[in-house]
């Protein structure tokens, strides 16, 4: 008797198929602009732009809560070396905020603490906006990622333990009323570094005597990133072809500072860690930061002093 290849020898079971192999990761170097839906944390959300990629090397330019949408710019590869740059870039919010309750968590993921019957009209609100724009002192959330004595606030806070952080000076430039009615107001923020919408609803309502907290949240701006141009996460999982248009430059977060072209026999200085005294007329004396290209190529970011530029991160691209 003939036994084909499909028939296992008597007495013998059939061997089960092994796993898939997994995709070799790959070096990939950029910037992927997502709008990052409700639900999905941050982290979540740059594991699937990493898969998406077979990325080797990932991670987020500033946290967006769960419940929050909107912008989350994600670098890849030596992109990475760049976030710092997006991240200390001013910020664009649009939030709503119900009136009437207040919650530990200053939205509506916690559980409500205080609550009153008053809400206030369009004309007290804008009348108490000017007090929350400029330089002024903030108390963070409790339920926040600063950490007190190596620990984060938001663990202390949910295992029960009394929080007591500190005002910070942060930056808001500008808060506009987009819509009001009787119960909520919507709002757009744009501001600086370090500042929470949350505390900014919390304290508006505390202000206006009627308490208050965040129902809805979108980021629509990160530094040079717009949510306008954003890929989302349904184009990524889809694929064809959508991720490698949604893929920006390395350079693309650093628009924001001077660009400083220079010779080959100063690039490669430069890529060696080494300074390089810059020429011609025009040349900079002083720059707290800068980023230097070569045929195109993104070299290194650094600053200027005395006219010379000094290297801080060298890419390898």
């Amino acid at each position: 008797m003939t036994m084909t290849d499909a028939t296992a020898p008597e007495g013998t079971e059939p061997q089960k198929p092994g796993p898939l192999p997994r995709p070799k990761k790959r070096d990939v170097h950029g910037w992927v602009v997502l709008d990052k839906p409700i639900g999905m944390t941050s982290t979540h959300a740059v594991s699937v732009v990493k898969r998406a990629y077979s990325a080797k090397k990932a991670g987020h330019a500033g946290t967006l809560d769960p419940l929050a949408s909107g912008l989350l710019p994600i670098a890849l590869g030596e992109a990475t070396k760049t976030v710092p740059f997006v991240m200390d870039g001013r910020k664009a919010y649009e939030f709503t905020v119900a009136w009437g309750s207040q919650t530990n968590t200053d939205d509506t993921e916690g559980s409500v603490v205080a609550t009153s019957e008053t809400r206030p009209d369009e004309a007290a609100i804008a009348a108490l906006l000017p007090r929350f724009t400029g330089t002024i002192l903030q108390v963070p959330p409790k339920f926040s990622a600063i950490k007190i004595a190596g620990e984060r606030a938001y663990d202390l806070a949910r295992d029960g333990e009394e929080v007591q952080l500190e005002p910070r000076p942060v930056e808001i430039d500008a808060l506009r009323i987009v819509t009001h009615t009787a119960d909520a107001t919507t709002f757009e923020a744009e501001c600086g570094k370090g500042t929470y919408v949350r505390a900014i609803a919390r304290d508006l309502g505390i202000a206006l005597g009627c308490l208050g907290h965040v129902a809805h949240l979108r980021r629509t701006r990160v530094g040079p990133f717009a949510v306008t141009e954003a890929t989302t996460v349904e184009t990524l999982r889809d694929g064809a072809g959508g991720t490698e248009a949604a893929l920006r430059p390395v350079e693309t977060a650093l628009s924001l500072i001077p660009q400083i072209v220079v010779h080959r026999d100063a690039a490669l200085r430069l890529k060696r860690g080494q300074s390089v005294l810059l020429r011609g007329r025009d040349a900079p004396i002083e720059a707290e930061a800068v980023y230097a290209t070569s045929g195109g190529v993104l070299i290194a970011t650094g600053s200027i002093e005395n006219g010379e530029l000094i290297p801080h991160r060298v890419f390898n691209l």
